[in-house]
């Protein structure tokens, strides 16, 4: 029976037991009269030692086994005579399933950069880093999937195709059937109006909030910013709950208690993969992942935050003043230095706030909130919606927004309105902040961001 690397190393195979194990060489030693290949499957961290000696009737195959070949061994559980392993295979049986030209296969075992890696990145999730990275990355979409699914939230699909802007900026990528070039009319193309690639799941969602009580999307959205920085990708993946009679608190409290939830969850489940970031990409992880589950998270309105900033002896590269939407470093410098912890910014200007937050009985501030924390600076951003057809009409107005192309949205508050609210997490900050890692593109498996689309 074929067994995962995983359950052979956690001693859930008996000694003695005969198996098959699958996986891809790591490295071969040939000594006299027998062979090590040290092998992985993806499924842990750790390799599996495999032993042969020369009197197996398929050696040849494990003299040609080089490195990044693929093999299925079959053999029996030992215990192992070597230091740092508990169990081995000590093989009957080795088969070559595919070779690896040693000459080409660009996956040694040294050190690549991720910059190399990035390039090869159809085969980078062989190697350990970005092994460890898929694998936190789906456990701890389980993660997310299970904190709503106990809170009463039901799971939801919004549509990838959309053909308003939520976010009101012009970021969408643009989806079309005409011929490039051509003349023809927008009535022409296949939706018979402009259509383009979700930017956020949002304005959908609240539809279905406004009927289910609690939803959450977890989906990929997609934005045409020309941003090519280490936070920034064109295709990412965003969890975006949404509650019916709630309010802004009611909102910050989930966001909160969604992080110190997968945080907690990575470090008790994942803690072996988390030990290859703490060890070589952020010494002292740990430290700081338990310091998010350590202290309620400060929160602050923003103009307090803008007051510490602008009166603290630090030397910004944009000068922080009311009005502006705060920077990475202003944001890190709030968590990382001032607080020292994650930071929760609520009632911005209006003027920098997308039309559909709630407008403050100031008439000056919206009900909106990010949540920061360290290393990463925003993680999460939202607000409570503004319930009030009168003053959405104004707003968009103000906006100079198609009412047109919102006359469903804008139904959603003729008939039964209800506060509400939401917020949306891009996962892949998320998986920067548990990792240490300090650029997106290594944490999504084929990054999409301005002038690559490889693979």
């Amino acid at each position: 029976m074929t067994q995962a690397i995983v359950d052979i190393l956690n001693s859930r195979i008996p000694e003695n037991d005969e198996v098959i194990v699958n996986g891809w060489v790591r490295t071969r030693r040939d000594a006299k009269g027998f062979s090590f290949l040290e092998i992985n499957d993806g499924s842990c961290l750790a390799n599996l030692q495999i032993v042969a000696v020369e009197s197996i009737p398929t050696y040849e195959a494990v003299k040609n086994a080089q490195t990044g070949a693929s093999v299925s061994i079959r053999g029996k559980v030992v215990a192992s005579q070597g230091k740092g392993q508990k169990w081995e295979i000590q093989a009957d049986e080795v088969t070559l399933v595919g070779q690896a030209d040693p000459e080409t296969y660009p996956l040694q075992k040294k050190r690549h950069s991720d910059e190399f890696l990035r390039e090869i990145a159809h085969l980078r999730a062989r190697t350990n880093k970005f092994g460890a990275i898929f694998r936190l990355r789906s456990r701890c979409s389980l993660a997310v999937h299970d904190f709503f699914k106990e809170r009463g939230f039901f799971y939801v699909h919004t549509p990838i195709i959309t053909g308003s802007d939520c976010e009101g900026a012009g970021e969408l990528f643009r989806v079309t059937t005409l011929p490039p070039g051509a003349a023809s009319k927008v009535e022409d193309d296949f939706f018979g109006k402009n259509a383009g690639l979700t930017v956020s799941g949002q304005l959908e969602g609240e539809m279905l909030a406004l009927a289910l009580g609690k939803i959450y999307t977890f989906g990929p959205t997609f934005r045409a910013e020309n941003s090519n920085t280490p936070r920034h990708a064109a295709e990412f993946w965003m969890i975006e709950p949404e509650m019916a009679f709630a309010d802004l608190h009611d909102n910050m409290d989930l966001a909160e208690d969604m992080i110190k939830y997968v945080v907690k969850f990575a470090l008790d489940q994942c803690r072996d993969d988390l030990s290859l970031f703490d060890k070589f990409v952020e010494p002292g992880l740990f430290d700081r992942l338990e310091n998010l589950l350590a202290d309620k998270y400060e929160r602050l309105p923003y103009s307090q935050a803008i007051d510490i900033l602008s009166s603290s002896k630090k030397k910004f590269e944009y000068e922080p003043k009311y009005g502006m939407d705060m920077q990475t470093e202003h944001e890190r410098y709030l968590c990382e230095e001032h607080f020292k912890k994650p930071v929760i910014v609520h009632d911005y200007p209006s003027s920098i706030k997308p039309f559909y937050m709630r407008l403050s009985d100031d008439g000056k501030t919206v009900a909106a909130m990010d949540l920061l924390v360290p290393k990463v600076g925003e993680l999460v951003g939202g607000s409570q919606r503004e319930e009030r057809l009168d003053v959405l009409i104004q707003r968009m107005a103000e906006m100079e927004m198609c009412m047109d192309d919102y006359w469903w949205y804008l139904d959603s508050r003729r008939f039964g309105t209800a506060p509400h609210a939401g917020f949306g997490l891009g996962f892949e900050r998320l998986l920067m902040l548990l990792t240490g890692v300090s650029n997106i593109r290594d944490v999504i498996p084929f990054p999409r961001t301005p002038k690559n689309l490889e693979f």
